[in-house]
């Protein structure tokens, strides 16, 4: 066999070699070069979490889009796919969109983010003096009671602040059901809602309004939840259930978990980012510093999100090893 042939003959194995190859290895899918879209609401907390979600991301090599979204309505968009990850679903108050959202299979829980979520009416310990019987929710009942969380705008009603209207919580019907003499003021932003606080705090103003935790509220100032009847499903779904035959949500708020959910393609798409976004966990007192570190002590979310990076990188990089 001439050299030439022997040439032939040897890229002939080495091709067919190849090919033989081709066939029986298992084909690898291609990772997505599109950005994970992750959503960005109206509080302090949910814009750390998400953007450490992103940073995290970005170091595995994802591209990240942050997209403002309504905090309820965004559930639209995680099942079409035009929003992918949400990281913070509160069990007290989204608990209902997100299970509607996944009963459809195109919403899928990625899991808790390890934080515990409490949201309720909140008093100064300065107004008990005013109400004795609290925190029972039934003085609040009292005209007495109520007037002496009135406002000009509400008197002789007592006055509510509540969160934003996006935020959800059935506090309008609360009152309703529950027959409390209180009107319902809803803050326009979260940012709103704690000025507002820290300014009656300040002078000794009356005020009854919706405290959350994980933040940095509860732990400056003294005060209390109001203890309504302990939620139960039935509560919010069946009027004849508690106090109120004719009406539902006569009862306080659910407490648990806050997690995260998002599109049910995520893991075909970006495995990588499904495994780091499953393994994502943050509890309440890391979370509750770094609120206060943005709000308190002015500092910018991207230099907290950056320093938390930087203080924790052997715990995320094991967060997104596949």
């Amino acid at each position: 066999m001439s050299i030439r042939s022997q040439v032939k003959y040897l890229a002939g194995l080495g091709v067919a070699a190849l090919i033989g190859l081709a066939a029986i290895a298992p084909a690898k899918a291609a990772v997505s070069t599109d950005p994970v879209k992750l959503t960005l609401h109206d509080w302090t907390g949910q814009l750390i979490t998400t953007q450490l979600m992103g940073e995290i991301l970005k170091k595995a090599g994802i591209n990240v889009e942050y997209v403002q979204a309504d905090y309820l309505a965004q559930f639209t968009g995680l099942q079409t796919g035009d929003l992918h990850v949400a990281m913070e679903i509160w069990e007290t108050t989204g608990r209902d969109a997100m299970d509607a959202a996944t009963a459809t299979g195109k919403v899928e829980v990625f899991g808790p983010t390890g934080m515990k979520a409490k949201e309720e009416w909140w008093y100064p310990a300065y107004m008990k003096e005013a109400c004795p019987g609290l925190p029972n929710w039934e003085a609040l009942k009292d005209e007495a009671c109520a007037k002496a969380f009135a406002t000009a705008e509400t008197e002789p009603k007592g006055r509510y602040l509540g969160g934003p209207v996006t935020w959800g919580g059935f506090d309008d019907e609360r009152v309703q059901a529950l027959g409390l003499p209180f009107e319902v003021i809803h803050a326009g932003t979260d940012a709103a809602l704690f000025a507002e606080l820290e300014s009656a705090y300040q002078r000794k103003a009356p005020i009854m309004l919706w405290i959350y935790a994980p933040h940095w509220a509860p732990s400056k100032y003294q005060g209390e939840w109001v203890e309504f009847p302990a939620y139960t499903k039935e509560c919010y779904a069946d009027p004849a259930w508690g106090s109120n035959k004719d009406m539902a949500y006569d009862c306080g708020k659910p407490s648990g978990e806050i997690w995260k959910a998002g599109w049910a393609g995520l893991k075909d798409k970006w495995p990588t980012a499904y495994t780091a976004i499953r393994n994502f966990s943050l509890d309440n007192d890391e979370m509750g510093k770094m609120i206060t570190e943005v709000d308190l002590d002015g500092k910018k979310i991207e230099d907290v999100v950056a320093g938390w990076m930087k203080a924790n990188e052997a715990r995320w990089s094991a967060w997104i090893k596949n």
